[in-house]
């Protein structure tokens, strides 16, 4: 492992701010710019986060220009005839590591992948490839314990509703986080539908070691849509 990787204890009980365009239409969406992204980076740092998920080579390299807290990098990256789009190759892995990230996150649920491996085999790949700490993003409990098994150095329940085999449900997997903090000897990262400081508060009481936000702080069409709804909803 590289010597200066950043220990985990960095961010223990506390949030880690996702910068990331819009994942859904990353190209009309008009804060997709690595300038805005380093901007919404430091305004996090200013309001107390203690580490940065940013996506894309560029992004990660103009965020780690600015800032010496943790960066814990991925790479959206689609490929015709696969649903994985989270670091989906160890080139992929390679090009944020290059970038400045400390932490890579890898997209760790049993769906085909474009190297032919499982997510086990591609995280300890990953590993052996970059010398980083690979962080497991994962959709189910079962996904959760074979990556802690395999070697990842975190679990994180970013992808809870977005294969169609984890719960469709409205808020965060609050009972995933509970079920992996019980079991599994790495931390594991509570993400995905985190959208009230509240939600952030029940996953570290349901044994989350961190918090991920992203949209409900860095998204402001997301937030804005969040709210038409609701008022929509009484209209």
């Amino acid at each position: 492992m590289n010597i200066s990787t950043p220990s985990l204890e960095i961010i223990h009980h506390r949030l880690i701010v996702s910068c990331q365009p819009d994942a859904h239409d990353r190209l009309g969406d008009p804060m997709n710019s690595p300038v805005i992204m380093t901007a919404l980076a430091l305004a996090a740092l200013q309001g107390g986060a203690s580490a940065i998920r940013a996506d894309s080579p560029a992004d990660i390299a103009a965020i780690r220009a600015h800032v010496t807290v943790p960066i814990l990098g991925l790479f959206k990256h689609d490929i015709p005839g696969y649903e994985v789009r989270i670091t989906p190759t160890v080139a992929d892995a390679l090009a944020i590591s290059a970038a400045g990230a400390d932490w890579l996150a890898i997209d760790a649920t049993c769906r085909p992948r474009p190297e032919g491996k499982t997510a086990s085999e591609f995280i300890q790949m990953v590993a052996k490839a970059t010398e980083k700490p690979v962080f497991a993003d994962i959709s189910t409990f079962e996904e959760g314990v074979a990556a802690a098994e395999a070697g990842a150095a975190a679990v994180i329940t970013t992808l809870s509703g977005f294969t169609p085999y984890s719960p469709q449900i409205e808020g965060p997997d609050l009972d995933l986080v509970m079920r992996l903090a019980a079991v599994v000897k790495v931390p594991v990262i509570a993400e995905g539908r985190y959208h009230t400081p509240e939600q952030a508060a029940q996953a570290l009481a349901a044994g989350a070691y961190a918090v991920t936000v992203g949209g409900a702080i860095t998204m402001p069409r997301r937030i804005t849509e969040r709210f038409i709804a609701a008022m929509d909803r009484i209209a």
